[in-house]
Parts: C-alpha cells; sequence; structure tokens
C-alpha cells in the first residue's frame, strides 16, 4: 500500500511568535525525521499551507512561509488549503490519486482544527491515516493544555471505525526506527 506524509500547517505564523505552540521545537525534530524517513523510503512528502487573504497568513507572506525550520526538498510537493479540511477547494485528492496513495501518515498543526478535520476526510474518502502521535500540536487554551488537546486526539481518532479504514496512531520513534 503506497503512502505520503502530510505535514499540515507548519507555517511561521503559527509556530513563532508567543506563545508557541505545546513542544514546538520538538514537533519541529519530529516532523523533520518523519520527512526525512519518507524520502529515504521514497515516501512522497505533502507540505499544506493555510491562507486567507487579508491577513498575516495571506498566500506569499512572511507569515505563511514554512516553519524556517523544516528540511524541504525539491522532490516535496506543496498545497494551499482556505479551510481546515486540506481536501476541501485543494489539488490534495488529485495529486494522491496521481501518486497512487492509499494510506497517509499525518503531522503538523492545529491538532484540534486542521489535523483532526484532515484525518476524519481523508478516512471518509477511503484513505487509512496514521497519525503521527508526538508529530502535531496546538496552542494551549483556556479549557485544555496542547498537551491535554493532543493527547484527547490521539486517543479519540484511533477509535472510529466506522470509515471503514484505520485510523491509527504512531510515534515518531516507532514509524522511523
Amino acid at each position: 500500500m503506497k503512502s505520503a506524509v502530510l505535514v499540515i500547517d507548519v507555517q511561521s505564523i503559527l509556530f513563532d511568535p508567543e506563545p508557541q505552540p505545546f513542544e514546538r521545537n520538538e514537533v519541529l525534530t519530529r516532523i523533520n525525521q518523519v520527512t526525512d524517513w519518507a524520502r529515504q523510503n521514497n515516501i512522497p512528502v505533502i507540505f499544506i499551507q493555510h491562507e486567507q487573504a487579508g491577513t498575516p497568513i495571506e498566500y506569499g507572506s512572511e507569515g505563511w512561509q514554512l516553519q524556517s525550520s523544516l528540511r524541504v526538498e525539491n522532490s516535496d510537493h506543496l498545497v494551499r488549503k482556505t479551510t481546515p479540511d486540506s481536501f476541501l477547494r485543494t489539488n490534495l485528492e488529485p495529486l494522491l490519486q496521481e501518486l497512487g496513495v492509499e494510506h497517509l501518515y499525518i503531522c503538523g498543526y492545529a491538532t484540534e482544527f486542521c489535523v483532526d478535520t484532515t484525518t476524519r476526510r481523508a478516512a471518509g474518502l477511503g484513505y487509512s491515516v496514521d497519525l503521527v502521535s508526538n508529530a502535531h500540536t496546538t496552542q494551549s487554551k483556556t479549557h485544555l493544555s496542547g498537551e491535554q488537546i493532543r493527547a484527547h486526539h490521539n486517543a479519540i481518532l484511533p477509535n472510529i471505525s466506522s470509515f471503514g479504514v484505520k485510523i491509527g496512531a504512531i510515534t515518531t520513534e516507532a514509524l522511523v526506527s
């Protein structure tokens, strides 16, 4: 089964200003480990970037750029999006079809929005998913910390079986070892 890695919304405006996402530096390191592993195994890497006109994350702006510590190669793919759903009104699904992908490894930002929505949509479209459980993150909220939000999604997403495909959770270390 051919796989791809999706790196969702790891962009300057979301990772660099204070307050920073939970385990920001660790997550960036893990994402680089996952993408390095993918490239070594001929697994496509797809960076997805959110944009909204007239805001600091407007297409092409400094805030829209991928976070500077990410390792990006010429062979990687870039997808632009305007909603939490990386498939909605984007070229992601045609790209995955062109690449023959059936399985996704998902990491990035924000756990409770774009990572969650894209994981559920991918499963609804028939893609099996492994959430890279320690390579996605979010900001702490008043009701839950970033750590609690990540733990919650790592627990609930793999328990959804009604899509008919497997949603799993795997640590970076287990994946790349």
